[in-house]
């Protein structure tokens, strides 16, 4: 094993996130460290490349900008809904989070910012979206991955044959070709 964390290594990491002013926004203080493999897109761009080179032990302090965290707000993700189109079983407040079906099919959290007699205004960019974020890193241990870590990772659905993971289930209506590049037949 290489001494330094590698792409593709199981890390273990304990982190501790603030915004500018020292707010902490989350930490794995007081739980288990952070499990993840290293350099394969699976955390923000910044915090990903912080990680390769580390060795176990090491302390770090990173600042990540916002191109390389959760990207600017995007306005396209805000929107003004007419608040007859909301169940009346919801009371909308300002700071809650409602599931918005996008033309997809897809489900998405957005926060209410601001509530009206006639509207609301749903805000579907990352809450941490614009936001200079600062982690302090401490690294637990790094390893390669074995099969068994390599499963806990991989995304759910049917299997392709080959090992790989389409990422859809039996019986959805993705036609016969599921992002993994591969013919299937979802009957």
């Amino acid at each position: 094993m290489a001494e330094n964390v590698e792409n593709g290594n199981l890390v273990q990491v304990h982190y501790t996130g603030t915004f500018d002013d020292g707010t902490v926004f989350d930490s794995s203080d007081g739980k288990d460290p952070l499990e993840v493999l290293a350099g394969t897109g699976m955390l923000i761009k910044g915090f990903d490349d912080a990680l390769i080179g580390m060795k176990d032990g090491e302390e770090k302090e990173i600042t990540i900008a916002p191109a390389d965290a959760y990207g600017e707000p995007n306005d396209m993700l805000i929107q003004k809904i007419p608040r007859s189109e909301l169940s009346d079983e919801i009371t909308p407040e300002v700071g809650m989070v409602l599931g918005v079906k996008a033309p997809t099919g897809q489900v998405f959290p957005a926060t209410i910012t601001e509530v009206t007699d006639a509207e609301i205004v749903l805000d579907a960019n990352h809450p941490l979206a614009g936001k200079t974020l600062h982690f302090k890193l401490s690294m637990v241990s790094h390893r390669e991955p074995t099969e068994e870590d390599m499963a806990k990772f991989a995304p759910q659905g049917h299997s392709c044959g080959d090992g790989d993971s389409c990422g859809c289930e039996e019986g959805d209506s993705c036609g016969d070709s599921c992002g993994c590049g591969h013919d299937h037949d979802h009957e």
